[in-house]
């Protein structure tokens, strides 16, 4: 006896009921861990992404601001009145009017001239009670690095404005050596302002980790982590940032952007370098929105996968229950899919039968064209076979006179001569019998050589004729297209037939063939003289059984597409051009 036996009747119900509740719970809780997993890694490169994008948008807003105060110390250093003040030593207040009011336009900080000592002679602020002017800025690596190098920039505090910007330098030459250096003072605080604007972090750090420009100005002068103290030391001597205690800033930015803020929330982090030598600008947009709204879609996703867990196994509880009556319907179907499965194999055998009926009436259709055609140009044909008949006879005549002479050698060349002429008909036995052969033959390369050759020999002498001229190309022997070229023969000739019909009673009636080669395919153009067809009756040229001709059948043209579709090309009446015009495309090979 199982030991489920002596159990009540409703515990041995619950037992699966409890199976089943255990089941959903552990299945949802490791699809929660998953899913949630999957939608964190995704929002994360989704925010790393599109933090990298505001990261360069930022950036050309700096570049972009450099860039605009670069191009002064260049111009300043050639300021006539700034020389002459530099040699001289004597500065006319004029001089420094001219530095203010080119600062007011320009949006700089400060524009000052620093004589051979580094003392300032002239500055935009002259005027003002915080002026440069008498200043000793010796001490200052920007004037240094001007004097000595030809130019250079470095951030630091204002010994006396005590405001931070980047300090441009470029020395000015005299015709006897160095005379001075110009410094232009660039402020950030407009660049400031407008990061501010936005709900991100972004600053600039110098080489040693120092923010220098910060949307969040109480993080001036922050560190982005400990400064070595010697280097520390040598920092505050050059009075660099003043008394700043350059204090780490308290942020954890990971090598993939993953920020920790002092806070503690998360956020990521994009870095790119600045033009300017050891800056790198940061900017940090905070993932709590990011990652909650993940975390609710994971409930929701969690939420609905409990609902069709729990629908799922209800439905298999149901399929037991009813699997008896499944079998029996599962079996009737399979039985009416045979049946079904029978009546369309008959369908398709029936369906191809027809389609083989189908295919050889076109054939047979398409081989009563061509003799049909045959029909129209034998008397050109047996022109053709006339001419070397007649040149036989005459060859053959000389011949014998030739050697009742005792003239062996003009004999010999009569005799191969009715050879050459002998060939000459045979060729064009060959080509009528190829032309007339029935069968599709094969798809595969022709040479469109060998085609326009069978093409000529065919309607040649029906055109000289009807006195109609008749253009056909020279294709090259490398010229091959994917048809057969019997077929492909009887296109060309069907349509030079109706050309040479619409075109026959016109003065100076042409029809010309033209090949050309594009992009992989072959396009002939068939065009004549005429001026084209009408437009009601163009839209109806390839419909089996539509005909502009007395007695046709209306099937030339109609076969003619079909025969074209078939080889992978197209055939289409042109009605933009000023003649008649057919256009026949191949896939070259």
């Amino acid at each position: 006896m199982s030991r489920f036996a002596s159990l009540p009747d409703w515990t041995r119900s619950l037992s699966p009921l409890l199976l089943a509740i255990t089941l959903v719970v552990l299945a949802s809780a490791v699809f929660a861990d998953r899913y949630h997993r999957s939608l964190r890694v995704q929002a994360i490169s989704t925010e790393r992404n599109e933090t990298t994008q505001q990261t360069r948008a930022v950036l050309r807003l700096l570049e972009s601001e450099l860039q605009k105060f670069r191009l002064l110390p260049v111009v300043l250093s050639e300021y006539p009145d700034l020389r002459a003040a530099l040699r001289s030593g004597r500065v006319d207040m004029t001089l420094n009017d001219k530095l203010a009011v080119l600062t007011a336009k320009t949006g700089a900080g400060a524009i000052f001239a620093l004589d051979r000592s580094g003392r300032t002679i002239a500055a935009s602020n002259a005027r003002l009670p915080d002026s440069f002017v008498g200043q000793d800025y010796s001490f200052r690596p920007y004037y240094r690095l001007g004097w000595t190098k030809g130019g250079g920039e470095y951030f630091a505090l204002g010994t006396v404005s005590r405001r931070p910007g980047l300090y441009l330098s470029r020395r000015i030459e005299g015709s006897d050596g160095p005379i001075g250096v110009i410094v232009v003072k660039v402020e950030f605080d407009a660049i400031e302002r407008t990061w501010r604007d936005r709900r991100a972090l972004s600053f600039v750090a110098d080489a040693n980790g120092v923010l220098l420009l910060s949307s969040d100005p109480a993080l001036r002068f922050r560190a982005l982590r400990a400064i070595d103290p010697a280097r520390k030391a040598q920092i505050k001597q050059a009075l660099q940032f003043g008394g700043a205690p350059l204090t780490p800033l308290g942020i954890a930015i990971g090598p993939d952007g993953l920020t920790r803020m002092r806070d503690g929330s998360q956020a990521m982090t994009a870095n790119l370098p600045v033009p300017v030598a050891g800056w790198r600008l940061y900017h940090i947009e905070p993932l709590d929105n990011a990652l909650q709204a993940t975390r609710q879609r994971a409930n929701v996703a969690v939420f609905l996968f409990i609902m069709l867990l729990s629908l799922l196994l209800a439905g298999l509880a149901w399929a037991i229950v009813r699997r008896r009556r499944a079998h029996e319907v599962r079996a009737m179907l399979e039985r009416e899919v045979a049946l079904r499965t029978a009546d369309l194999a008959r369908e398709m055998d029936a369906r191809a039968t027809a389609d083989q009926r189908y295919r050889q009436a076109r054939e047979e259709l398409a081989h009563a064209n061509r003799l049909g055609t045959l029909g129209t140009i034998s008397a050109g044909v047996a022109h053709e076979i006339n001419q070397p008949v007649a040149t036989i006879r005459t060859f053959a005549e000389n011949a014998a006179a030739f050697l009742d002479r005792a003239q062996p050698q003009q004999a010999a060349t009569n005799l191969r001569e009715i050879v050459a002429m002998t060939d000459r008909i045979g060729s064009i036995t060959a080509q009528l019998r190829r032309y007339a052969r029935r069968g599709v033959g094969t798809i595969g390369p022709v040479s469109m050589a060998q085609v326009i050759d069978g093409v000529r020999l065919l309607v040649g002498d029906q055109y000289r004729s009807a006195g109609v001229t008749l253009s056909l190309p020279t294709p090259g022997p490398d010229i091959h297209v994917r048809a057969g070229r019997v077929r492909l023969e009887q296109v060309l000739v069907n349509l030079l037939t109706n050309a040479l019909e619409a075109v026959r009673d016109q003065p100076d009636s042409w029809v010309r063939v033209d090949l050309t080669q594009s992009d992989g395919r072959v396009i002939l153009d068939v065009r004549d003289s005429g001026t084209g067809i009408d437009r009601a009756v163009a839209d109806q040229l390839f419909m089996p059984f539509a005909t502009t001709k007395t007695g046709g059948l209306g099937l030339g043209l109609h076969i003619a597409r079909d025969i074209m579709v078939e080889f992978g090309g197209t055939l289409d009446h042109v009605a933009s051009d000023d003649h008649t015009l057919f256009r026949m495309t191949l896939d070259a090979l």
